[in-house]
């Protein structure tokens, strides 16, 4: 009954079944894969498994990015073995998870997931109230495994021996469509777990497609019960979103189908500020700048940069009720970060990074005595002048103030000394009134998010 009204008051009809048990098998001059991306490794454990009489195939997002002619960063491996018998034919081996076992096979630094084909979900399996499962170890065959997956794109195999794609559910022709579509009745697949939710946003947002229509009629209805899941969960699939490479188009799209309600629900607020909103996509825009580089990137310094307005509006209202800075700074910071760790399960060390970052932002305007040095010895002392030099590319404070510390910071110790005798204009408040200097040349596109 719910489905049924769900689909009545987003005018979404029923969608014929395809008939799932037999694949589409495409050969080489079908698919066009280049064989030369695919992970040696990853041909390593096909071709173990396979010699150890099991079947064996590249499997999801590797097969989809093969396709789309892009070198897969990760290499899963689906088969009909258990994961005990995957155990058993690597040295290192190790099976984890609790909602569905699977095999993290390890050759160096390079990490193989191996999971064992998925049968039919069952009835029977633990749900939450929202029905929500909680844990499912039950196997299969090939085509129910490709019945459990959630894209039709992410339901391919590839077996690099015999170099063939099988396709159960049109996932060819929805890359070629550029086209998203969820497998099965999408009301269910998002009520069995809701992260496919953001997941359908990231991948739209990262490989340019569009959502077909209903797979995302659902979504604005029953993205609350985003709320049911682990926070855990979802700050690993925020982690994803934000480091896709697409921040920006990930968080407008989030927006967009209205899912960022307690993900980030201040987001609006700052986005619709004019200094907000230039800060968040410089913040962004950066991060994505230095992924698509091949840089690191910093999950500290990108929800630093997320979070900072909330913490401004908080110090100033601090230091409104007669708090000095300082202690109104950390008050504020205490208090955005106690309600996002609840929400996000933000990690303790990102957490405190990220006060770091903001706790050295008024120690920047005291640009006289040992302070300047005292402060460039800290630690965390690139990730707070990249900061800096953000908010003064966004005109939040005196670009001069970004000018003074690129000059203090590149310079030998004459130039520090010369820097120290000149007098400056100090003042713990950002000056948000001046209008904005040009930026020091941009180490923010260069530099932002480094943290390091």
């Amino acid at each position: 009954m719910i489905k049924k009204f769900i689909r009545k008051i987003l005018g979404v009809k029923s969608q014929p079944a395809r008939d799932a048990t037999a694949p589409v098998v495409l050969g080489p001059q079908q698919h066009g894969i280049d064989p030369k991306l695919v992970s040696s490794n990853a041909i390593r454990v096909t071709s173990s498994l396979q010699e150890a009489g099991f079947e064996a195939f590249v499997v999801g997002g590797a097969v989809r990015d093969l396709l789309l002619g892009v070198k897969p960063k990760d290499f899963d491996i689906a088969t009909n073995a258990t994961p005990e018998q995957v155990k058993r034919l690597f040295r290192r081996a190790f099976i984890i998870g609790r909602r569905f076992q699977i095999v993290h096979v390890m050759f160096g630094q390079d990490l193989l997931e191996v999971t064992t084909f998925r049968g039919a979900g069952s009835d029977t399996a633990p749900k939450d109230e929202h029905g929500r499962v909680l844990r499912d170890n039950n196997f299969g065959l090939q085509h129910e495994d490709a019945l459990r997956r959630d894209f039709s794109i992410n339901a391919m195999y590839y077996n690099p021996a015999t170099q063939e794609v099988l396709d159960y559910h049109g996932g060819i022709e929805d890359i070629r469509a550029k086209t998203l579509r969820i497998i099965g009745q999408p009301e269910a697949r998002y009520r069995e777990d809701p992260v496919r939710m953001l997941r359908v946003v990231r991948f739209a947002a990262r490989l340019k497609f569009s959502i077909e229509p209903a797979t995302a009629a659902p979504i604005r209805v029953m993205a609350p019960l985003i709320d049911n899941v682990p926070a855990a969960r979802v700050f690993d699939e925020m982690l994803k979103l934000l480091m896709s490479g697409h921040a920006l188009a990930c968080l407008q799209q989030l927006r967009k189908e209205g899912l960022h309600h307690g993900l980030l629900p201040l987001l609006d607020v700052v986005l619709e500020q004019p200094l907000g909103a230039r800060f968040v996509t410089l913040a962004l825009d950066s991060t994505d700048t230095r992924i698509a580089a091949g840089k690191s990137a910093s999950p500290s310094f990108l929800f630093a940069s997320l979070l900072w307005h909330q913490v401004l509006e908080k110090w100033d209202a601090y230091r409104a009720a007669g708090e000095s800075t300082i202690p109104a700074l950390h008050l504020a910071a205490d208090e955005v970060l106690d309600s996002q760790i609840e929400k996000l399960a933000l990690q303790r060390k990102i957490g405190s990074d990220m006060r770091d970052i903001w706790s050295m932002q008024p120690r920047f305007e005291r640009r006289v005595g040992k302070a300047p040095q005292k402060l460039l010895e800290h630690p965390r002392f690139r990730a707070g002048y990249d900061f800096l030099l953000l908010r003064c590319a966004a005109g939040e404070i005196d670009a001069e103030i970004g000018e003074w510390w690129t000059t203090f910071y590149e310079g030998d110790l004459d130039a520090r000394e010369n820097l120290l005798t000149r007098p400056v204009e100090s003042s713990g408040a950002p000056r948000k009134k001046r209008p904005p200097r040009r930026a020091p040349r941009s180490k923010v596109a260069a530099d932002v998010t480094d943290g390091e």
